[in-house]
């Protein structure tokens, strides 16, 4: 089920870089055309969704923001940087963990070929619970 699902996100990716081109727009624009791309194909998405920082049953900060949502069960990070960083990777890891989901992608609209840019990311701590 997830399989199929990031499969209909990595499509909805491949077309807006396909609309779209890449590199050379802000991060912000593929996040929305994205969000949208996904909307025309029926995926409930969630854009810019707050994550509570618990420690110990307190928020003990402002939340933090994931880029999309999709269907409740894969969070997208949207990136639009030539250059890999592990710490985009690292943020990823790190909603998914606030959010216990076990099943992340991290899609790199700034790089010429779009599926070079799409690393799955996996919370193995959710997916045991």
């Amino acid at each position: 089920m997830l399989e199929q699902l990031s499969e209909k996100i990595i499509n909805a990716a491949l077309e807006v870089h396909m609309q779209l081109g890449g590199p050379g727009l802000l991060e912000t624009v593929y996040e929305s055309a994205l969000y949208h791309e996904l909307t025309l194909r029926g995926l409930f998405s969630q854009r810019q969704l707050p994550i509570p920082v618990i420690y110990k049953g307190a928020p003990i900060r402002k939340p933090l923001y994931l880029d999309l949502l999709v269907e409740n069960q894969i969070v997208v990070e949207v990136k639009a940087l030539e250059a890999d960083n592990v710490y985009y990777r690292a943020q990823l890891y790190t909603h998914l963990r606030l959010m216990n989901l076990p099943h992340g992608l991290l899609i790199n609209f700034g790089k010429e070929n779009l599926k070079q840019g799409i690393l799955p990311v996996i919370n193995e701590s959710a997916i045991k619970k």
